[in-house]
């Protein structure tokens, strides 16, 4: 009778477990969605009904591999419904403001100014979203964390880019740049101009530039690195277009396994050049002025200082954090600079009238001589150029966050749970603050500074704003100015007939047939 008493408990305790799980699971993929749909549209916001566990998942994958199957038409600046069909359509039917599914998730569209400002001041209600673990290990470091941990990051990183160590950082822009510039004079060589697809030179250039700038290495011995990079980013992004589950990364399935066996094999890479830097270091070598020495020379000091303030916890990075960070500077630091380069290369080979604006200016600058800091600075053109190309190609097309809890932005109450997406598309081409003129190329609408271009709106933002503004900001247009000035002192160039004009996102936003440009030797 004990027994099947005993018995009787467990299978009663078991029922009740599952019956738990069971409700928990039924709330989290249906009764949770479609009380927040509800609520969302009593609040004043349209959107797409939800759909059981996908959301509008399926459509955004289907749709946007049928619209990247055909370029666009000439060479117009309207690719929105390419690479965000879905979103596309939402926004034709609902306008800029509007909610869709990312799997039983609402994911808010901001679009108002004044809304995407508080957004991205609230930083304690309104977070980096953490949908996926498979995001926080491609982009680790200081881009993915909060409080405290943020705060202590973004102090020891905050010396390796300070305009002091930029300027020593300069000599390894020149190399870089130098080897693709000698390489393109080849194929131009024989006949005074030459065609080619610049965006992989582009891309190599920017592998050599953080290679140089945070490694002191050359991007010979960084390219194993970068091609696990890239083949880890394109093992996420599909992982991340089914919906996630709780526990899902540690199920060994194959592209889990593959995630994980790259994470290991880039990290173990960067782990050897952190290794022997610190040997370097104490052996009394002089600390090379890179990223990687700036920040663990930062690193140490923090350390040193929480000892003989006899702390007991260690105020600095672990090995692995500095691990975290030195992946980050690798992945952001290339992706970005190589899109931004690639899309200004094209537009200056479109519009002949301001490459030679910007090639003048360079010239009176520089002369034939290798640009230097202070005149970089001073390229009061060269700056309006690329702050219109980051306006209407903007590399990264949005910022995601997640709501922690009910959250006001201006009239609207954003409950605790959501997505929203400040997506830069509208904002940078929102005709209120830009003009009639806003889907046109127009760089001297930067004129008198982005504050005057924008009327005091934040409806410009491609480095981010406000306390989480993109550390490398100044990393990433010196490197630009450096790149495109030396190309100007040494070429023309005009696009290619042979060039189709097909934007597409896959992190960032890229050429998707690349940039056929003609070159000629000046």
């Amino acid at each position: 009778m004990e027994k099947m008493t005993a018995s009787s408990v467990l299978i009663s305790v078991v029922c009740v477990i599952v019956l738990t799980m069971l409700m928990k699971v039924v709330n989290w993929v249906w009764l949770k969605p479609k009380k927040m749909e509800k609520l969302l549209k009593q609040r004043g916001l349209s959107g797409t009904s939800y759909k059981f566990l996908f959301g509008d998942l399926k459509e955004f994958t289907s749709m946007r591999a049928e619209t990247l199957k055909t370029a666009i038409t000439g060479f117009s600046h309207d690719y929105f419904p390419r690479v965000e069909p879905l979103r596309h359509q939402i926004a034709s039917k609902f306008g800029n403001d509007y909610f869709f599914w990312f799997g039983p998730i609402p994911m808010i569209q901001i679009s108002k100014p004044e809304m995407i400002k508080e957004a991205l001041i609230k930083t304690d209600e309104i977070r980096k979203v953490k949908v996926n673990p498979i995001f926080d290990k491609l982009l680790p470091g200081v881009v993915s964390y909060e409080g405290e941990k943020w705060a202590k990051h973004r102090k020891l990183i905050n010396p390796a880019f300070h305009v002091e160590k930029l300027k020593l950082m300069l000599p390894a822009f020149r190399d870089s740049c130098e080897e693709i510039i000698n390489k393109w004079e080849m194929v131009v060589a024989e006949r005074g101009s030459g065609e080619l697809d610049v965006y992989p030179d582009i891309v190599q250039l920017s592998a050599d530039v953080i290679s140089r700038a945070a490694f002191s290495s050359s991007y010979e011995e960084g390219q194993r690195i970068f091609e696990l990079l890239k083949e880890q980013t394109k093992v996420a992004l599909l992982i991340v277009k089914s919906v996630y589950f709780p526990g899902l990364r540690f199920i060994p399935t194959p592209r889990n396994r593959r995630f994980k066996k790259i994470e290991d094999q880039i990290r173990s890479l960067l782990r050897a050049i952190i290794n022997k830097r610190k040997e370097e270091i104490d052996a009394g070598v002089a600390v090379k002025a890179d990223l990687l020495g700036i920040l663990m020379g930062s690193n140490s000091k923090e350390i040193q200082q929480a000892a003989d303030n006899n702390k007991k916890q260690q105020d600095g990075m672990s090995l692995e954090e500095v691990i975290d960070e030195c992946k980050l500077f690798y992945l952001a630091g290339q992706e970005t600079t190589s899109t931004l380069l690639v899309w200004t290369l094209i537009f200056l080979s479109k519009h002949q009238d301001w490459q030679a604006r910007a090639r003048e200016e360079v010239c009176e600058k520089f002369g034939n001589n290798v640009p230097d800091f202070e005149g970089l600075n001073h390229l009061k053109t060269m700056t309006m150029i690329l702050y219109e190309v980051l306006r209407l190609y903007p590399p990264a097309m949005q910022m995601t966050r997640s709501i922690h809890k009910d959250t006001n932005l201006g009239s609207l109450l954003v409950p605790s749970g959501a997505m929203i997406t400040l997506y830069m598309h509208p904002a940078h081409r929102n005709q209120e603050v830009w003009g009639d003129d806003a889907e046109e190329f127009k760089p001297e609408r930067f004129a008198k500074g982005i504050a005057k271009a924008t009327k005091g709106n934040t409806s410009f933002f491609p480095f981010g704003w406000g306390p989480r503004i993109c550390i490398g900001e100044k990393f990433a247009m010196t490197e630009a100015k450096m790149a495109i000035s030396m190309i100007l002192q040494r070429f023309s160039f005009e696009l290619s007939p042979s060039y189709v004009h097909a934007p597409k996102i896959i992190m960032f936003l890229q050429p998707q047939h690349g940039a056929q440009i003609i070159l000629h030797k000046l």
